[in-house]
């Protein structure tokens, strides 16, 4: 991996996960010390943080981090959902008409089961890095069952901003178990190859996650001949 690849890769990794706070100034000398590299592929990472909206010049300060609301989750789920049922539905039609064999489906079969072995553990208040990073494990499943590299890689950029945003959000045992049924329920209708089932599944979960961040009570699911996200 390139200096300039590692750079960005941890900056990105500390923005999301609040290590470098809003308003961060991101000085090219300290942050070049600091991470051992010299300006040249510092520059060429905080362009990349600047393109993904991680980044901005601020008049006076230089390079810094940008600020992050929930007053912003609205927005950002009208496009997530619009994004992430698609991709739920495409992998799911791909799956029931396999091109690459029985190993998508047989992956998540797999991660439905790590879900629903999460459950328990998360309603006990265990600490969710590790169901974190199972979510992280759906995400890119998706991405390549999908078989929409636009589609991929627009999800992965929005799913920056709204790690962040979950960063503002109190942790809820709770929610984090229903979350962990809601993925299960997505995970199981891709495996069994029904289009239609993992899009109201990936809807549910998108609606009940926005809720929850607005601070907000769940709201009514859609209606659906399967309802399998409680």
């Amino acid at each position: 991996m390139r200096a300039s690849d590692r750079a960005y890769s941890r900056l990105r990794e500390e923005i999301v996960d609040g290590a470098l706070q809003p308003g961060t100034v991101l000085g090219e000398v300290e942050q070049s010390a600091r991470l051992g590299i010299s300006r040249t592929p510092l520059r060429e990472a905080l362009a990349r943080l600047v393109a993904d909206g991680l980044a901005e010049t601020s008049r006076g300060r230089g390079l810094v981090v940008t600020a992050v609301s929930l007053a912003e989750a609205p927005r950002m789920f009208d496009l997530r959902i619009a994004l992430e049922t698609l991709a739920a539905r495409r992998a799911a039609e791909r799956i029931a008409d396999p091109e690459d064999g029985p190993a998508p489906r047989t992956r998540f079969a797999h991660l439905a089961d790590r879900f629903e072995e999460a459950i328990a553990p998360l309603s006990s208040g265990t600490d969710p890095s590790g169901y974190y990073a199972l979510t992280v494990e759906l995400d890119a499943a998706l991405d390549a069952a999908c078989g929409n590299a636009y589609l991929a890689e627009s999800l992965r950029g929005l799913r920056l901003h709204l790690g962040r945003l979950r960063r503002l959000a109190r942790n809820s045992p709770g929610r984090l178990a229903d979350s962990a049924r809601e993925h299960a329920a997505i995970s199981r209708a891709v495996a069994a190859g029904d289009p239609d089932l993992a899009a109201a599944t990936a809807t549910v979960h998108l609606r009940h996650a926005l809720a929850h961040l607005q601070g907000a009570d769940h709201p009514a699911s859609p209606p659906s001949t399967q309802e399998s996200a409680s």
